[in-house]
């Protein structure tokens, strides 16, 4: 798949922070009068070099939404998880991670009183879930990209921030897997489904879609004008 990232507002910067007692790596970047700060959840095996992630948050950073990528594992943990897969499956430690992070974002003077929305993609969706039914008065909103909802569990009944589930209108188990979390979820959720998509969204236009609906949703529920939940 090629994709060529949008010219974007916010210089990007490399930050390290300190998430459930190990230190992790990030991407961070504010555009001028950001209205809020989207963090990014990768999916299994993946980073904040994430490709399809970067295009995202240079979307999101087009429409004054400052980002912040990370690597939710450690370089010591991802080289095991390459071997054994054994901890991208680990959604209570991602969402630790994640949990972290936000809280590292209140402590930084660009992004203290922004409101914040999680992205999560493949896994990555269902620690985003987790993380913001955590942290309710701090996360605003939740997009996931072909996530896994399902793997929050217990925790789905307590979100409280605006969901949107993006799933490839061809990633058939993946869509079946978002209605049935949906079922337990009581915060407002929409699933949107994307012709000719599969699980990746590497079909042309597709992306430039996820990364239109995740900008709308974002902006609809993080400025300050949003209305309340």
């Amino acid at each position: 798949m090629t994709m060529a990232r949008a010219t974007m507002p916010g210089l990007e910067r490399d930050v390290q922070l300190r998430a459930s007692g190990v230190v992790i790596q990030g991407t961070f970047a504010v555009p001028p009068e950001p209205v809020g700060v989207v963090l990014f959840a990768h999916g299994s095996g993946s980073g904040r070099f994430s490709t399809r992630n970067r295009f995202v948050a240079d979307v999101l950073r087009q429409g004054a939404l400052a980002t912040l990528l990370v690597d939710l594992l450690t370089s010591e943990e991802d080289a095991v998880d390459q071997l054994t897969r054994e901890f991208r499956f680990d959604i209570p430690r991602l969402a630790d991670r994640l949990i972290g992070a936000i809280d590292w974002l209140g402590e930084q003077p660009e992004a203290a009183t922004l409101p914040v929305g999680l992205f999560g993609a493949s896994t990555g969706g269902g620690a985003a879930l987790i993380a913001s039914a955590r942290r309710p008065d701090r996360v605003l909103a939740v997009v996931s990209r072909g996530g896994r909802p399902d793997l929050a569990g217990d925790a789905l009944p307590a979100v409280r921030a605006p969901t949107l589930l993006i799933v490839g209108g061809d990633d058939r188990s993946v869509i079946e897997l978002n209605r049935q979390a949906m079922a337990f979820m009581k915060a407002r959720v929409e699933l949107e489904i994307v012709p000719g998509a599969t699980h990746l969204f590497e079909e042309p236009g597709t992306l430039e879609e996820v990364a239109r609906l995740a900008r709308d949703w974002f902006l609809k529920h993080l400025r300050s004008d949003a209305p309340a939940r």
